[in-house]
């Protein structure tokens, strides 16, 4: 147990319970994995606390933005453990510092330790050196798509063998058409307004540049349409900046509301009553709303790089994100064709059901267990 006030460790109760479930192959104290779940509240810590819900291993609590000293005491809980450890984000195999035992680390994208989207300070620098140093060390790799594989393959140099593409989930409970909605998918939010949903933070490469661009071009033809932007900016208060000054030059304010954080039940509404959902992200590891929007019955548009075909399939228009024309096509074509909007949701629906975390976490128990077997 760490003394500190954000973390915790969530012990198992006996060995019974664990060989009732199957978690795994062999029972013993040294065997039963132990799965670090963040706190926050990104997609990536999602997927830890999803994990969490229908894995029955033991559980250390932490948030993800921790002091020095809280780090440290984190690593050397970690090494305390004397059990297999699953790492849930490429930025928390820093974590295996101290490690001696068999490890798991779950890569979700390559954005910081690969590609130079955002400015790093020298200490951000130094950290995301030891997350790719202890990426290459890990027993096995979970990747959150086949996109996020090559990515590991191309610029770490990671054997494929090492490598289980492993997709994350949504909550169909939660995410699900609303009968009462999805018959006027307007109706909840903006007093019958329609709107364009965009979900996410406002770094370089989520592409809200050219996502407002486009918007405005449309705003001319459809003056009674509003953009939604639910999350939060990020980590840095000079994006909201940026994004304001971005608005401002557009002239299009007064048009673009702003939600911030909202529960999931009520970002399940949003998308319900949504005219579309724009998702023209340069790079992403996975992207997790298109997936619920689907889920929703709202249409999706998406740009056509990194893991989102993989996700959106055929269900929805993928478009180059670097054409704003071609964005305003793409919308343009949901907001004004009712039939092409209706095929669309079907197709969403459909491609949504591929998708479960209960899938995600049986496919990491078979994980764990290779792991505890020793094979790569």
């Amino acid at each position: 147990m760490i003394n500190s006030p954000s973390l915790g460790l969530r012990n198992r109760k006996g060995k019974n319970r664990y060989a009732s479930t199957g978690l795994l192959e062999r029972i013993g104290d040294a065997e039963v994995p132990v799965l670090i779940v963040t706190t926050e509240q990104s997609g990536m810590d999602r997927y830890s606390q999803e994990l969490a819900k229908r894995l029955d291993v033991r559980k250390i609590t932490t948030g993800r933005y921790l002091s020095l000293v809280d780090a440290y005491k984190l690593a050397r809980s970690i090494r305390s453990q004397g059990s297999i450890v699953h790492l849930p984000n490429q930025h928390f195999a820093r974590y295996a510092i101290f490690l001696n035992q068999p490890f798991i680390v779950t890569v979700h994208d390559l954005a910081r330790c690969c590609f130079n989207f955002d400015r790093e300070t020298t200490t951000e620098k130094i950290l995301l050196k030891l997350d790719v140093r202890y990426i290459k060390r890990a027993s096995h790799i979970i990747a959150i798509s086949q996109s996020t594989k090559s990515d590991l393959t191309k610029y770490l140099r990671i054997p494929e063998t090492r490598i289980s593409v492993i997709y994350n989930g949504v909550d169909h409970n939660i995410f699900k058409p609303s009968g009462r909605y999805q018959m006027k998918p307007y109706h909840v939010m903006l007093s019958h307004k329609p709107y364009i949903l965009y979900i996410g933070s406002e770094r370089q490469r989520k592409n809200l540049g050219r996502l407002f661009e486009a918007f405005a071009v449309l705003r001319q033809e459809l003056p009674e349409l509003k953009l939604v932007k639910v999350g939060d900016p990020g980590r840095s208060k000079q994006l909201r900046s940026e994004t304001l000054k971005k608005l401002s030059s557009l002239g299009i304010t007064e048009d673009v509301i702003f939600a911030g954080h909202v529960s999931e039940l009520t970002l399940a509404y949003y998308y319900s009553s949504a005219a579309l959902l724009v998702y023209p992200s340069l790079y992403e590891g996975f992207g997790l709303p298109p997936l619920e929007a689907m889920a929703c019955g709202c249409p999706v548009v998406a740009a056509n790089t990194s893991s989102l075909p993989e996700v959106v399939g055929e269900a929805g228009i993928m478009v180059n994100p670097y054409d704003t024309s071609s964005l305003v096509q793409a919308m343009r074509r949901v907001l004004t064709d009712d039939r092409l909007r209706d095929n669309m949701v079907r197709k969403g629906l459909e491609q949504s059901k591929k998708f479960s975390w209960q899938k995600t976490a049986e496919l990491t128990r078979q994980v764990y267990n290779k792991v505890v077997r020793g094979g790569d």
